[in-house]
């Protein structure tokens, strides 16, 4: 097992966004991307992809949402953090609950550091929880890049988007009337992001949707416990469950991810690690 992530290479911020301060973990020079965790909180395979990122040219900003930041996820913790999260006032984990409040200070977040780091726009990824989050975020101009993975909200509808119908159709037209790609992720299996799930993004989205599924043989055997006792299937495509090594699928969606915010937030294209929607 892992031991928990220090975070001492990147910088801790307090970021105040319409008077709500939440602390916001910075790295690297260049385009922003706005990074968001996944259950049960800011783990050390989710900075290792904050990393890449960094390490690819971005500036990454990670804002802590909910659980330890840096802790390896234990099966326990993590199933209180889930808890409290399901409760709380800041999502909406299941079914009618509408679109998310939290999106709305990570649609500042990602103004502020689009204002900072410049370039055409800002990248947004989510994962899990958050997942949806990233396509939320492009209702914020500066989004330009959205990237959602495996978004496993609500918990109680397989199909469901946690989006009030006002804000589908708001990331619906923003979707078309400024051409964006919204880049997704899943494992065949996996119970909490399913292909109903894909496929209602696809009807809301066309074929800006481009909804990409790895197998479930693809998936790391040996996750954290967490992912092992509770989520109980592959799930966690470019963190918890991938596998680094070269020519992994899960490497390469990691290089796909990359390679899609570079072409938005660069216009360099990168055909070795992009392919057609």
């Amino acid at each position: 097992m892992s031991t928990d992530d220090p975070i001492t290479d990147f910088t801790r911020r307090r970021v105040d966004v319409d008077g709500v301060v939440k602390t916001v973990y910075m790295a690297g020079t260049g385009p922003a991307v706005v990074l968001m965790p996944e259950m049960p909180g800011i783990s050390p395979d989710v900075l290792r992809l904050a990393r890449w990122i960094r390490d690819a040219g971005f500036t990454v900003f990670v804002p802590s949402l909910f659980g330890t930041d840096g802790a390896y996820p234990t099966a326990e913790d993590g199933t209180q953090v889930v808890r409290r999260a399901c409760v709380s006032a800041e999502f909406r984990a299941f079914a009618g609950g509408g679109t998310s409040p939290v999106t709305a200070w990570l649609r500042g977040l990602a103004r502020q550091a689009h204002a900072e780091c410049g370039g055409p726009g800002a990248g947004a990824i989510g994962l899990c929880f958050t997942g949806n989050f990233a396509l939320t975020m492009t209702l914020e101009p500066a989004v330009i890049a959205p990237v959602v993975n495996h978004p496993s909200l609500p918990l109680d509808d397989p199909a469901g988007l946690e989006l009030s119908d006002e804000d589908a159709r708001a990331v619906r037209d923003r979707v078309t009337r400024d051409g964006l790609k919204v880049l997704a992720y899943r494992f065949e299996g996996d119970r909490w992001c399913t292909g109903q799930r894909f496929a209602a993004y696809r009807a809301l989205l066309g074929d800006a949707f481009d909804g990409r599924v790895l197998t479930d043989d693809d998936a790391a055997t040996d996750p954290p416990p967490f992912f092992r006792d509770v989520v109980q299937t592959p799930h966690s495509v470019v963190t918890a469950h991938l596998v680094d090594e070269a020519g992994h699928p899960t490497l390469k969606a990691r290089d796909e991810i990359l390679a899609f915010l570079k072409d938005r937030l660069t216009g360099t294209p990168d055909p070795a690690g992009s392919r057609p929607a």
